[in-house]
């Protein structure tokens, strides 16, 4: 046996016991587990939830039309999620609640990552929500619909005990002007209190731990 095999077989062994996937963690337990904030379940048999889907169904409504008479000029679908945003805000602005772009943890506001959108409902309850895309070819498909990173420590955008809800629009492609248009045509509000999130780990290296050291072998720069 060369010098050095058995610490390679236990370091493989190792390796191999971490990269497996975990699956099937409820969203609920997960954000609890990354961010210490509870996730509140939607009844829709409470008074305060029934208003509360009473006014988000409304939002929903006048976003579909205000979204599909200007429609959303994209080369790509999957960018068409970002533009639907401002219509939700505004939309929910119409019905005379607050939406704002999340604050973090230290105070800066962030639109990127989850949740894209924060307000609180008629009785002072906290509410994030996030915005959507799918259409009738990937609905029923098992490509990734919801991604959301650990937090940096002191940076986490959900710093309060809330209910967690996803608005997401049903997107057709049509020609309109001569161009490519997406246009929302349908959508569904969705409670994502029990939804089953997996975790896949992975290697990663920024550029400093990249670059900033001796390993660069050689290098050159044209005149």
């Amino acid at each position: 046996m060369r010098e050095g095999e058995d610490l390679t077989t236990e370091l493989e062994e190792l390796i191999k016991i971490f990269l497996k996937p975990v699956q099937g963690i409820p969203f609920h337990i997960a954000i609890q587990t990354l961010t210490g904030k509870m996730v509140y379940k939607l009844n829709k048999s409470d008074d305060k939830d029934k208003k509360l889907i009473e006014k988000l169904s409304k939002a929903a409504d006048i976003a579909v039309k205000n979204a599909n008479h200007i429609g959303i000029y994209r080369n790509r679908p999957n960018e068409v999620g970002n533009d639907m945003e401002p219509y939700v805000k505004d939309a929910l602005k119409e019905i005379g609640l607050q939406p704002e772009t999340p604050k973090r943890s230290d105070g800066v506001r962030q639109s990127t990552g989850y949740p894209d959108i924060y307000f609180k409902d008629d009785f002072n309850r906290h509410i994030y929500l996030e915005c959507k895309t799918y259409n009738k070819g990937n609905i029923s498909t098992t490509l990734r619909a919801f991604y959301l990173s650990p937090p940096i420590s002191g940076k986490s955008k959900i710093i309060y005990d809330a209910l967690h809800i996803v608005l997401s629009f049903e997107i057709e492609q049509i020609t309109r002007d001569n161009r490519r248009c997406y246009i929302p045509v349908a959508w569904k509000l969705v409670d994502i209190y029990n939804m089953k999130l997996d975790v896949k780990h992975e290697f990663n290296a920024h550029n400093i731990e990249m670059y900033g050291h001796d390993a660069i072998i050689t290098e050159g720069k044209i005149d």
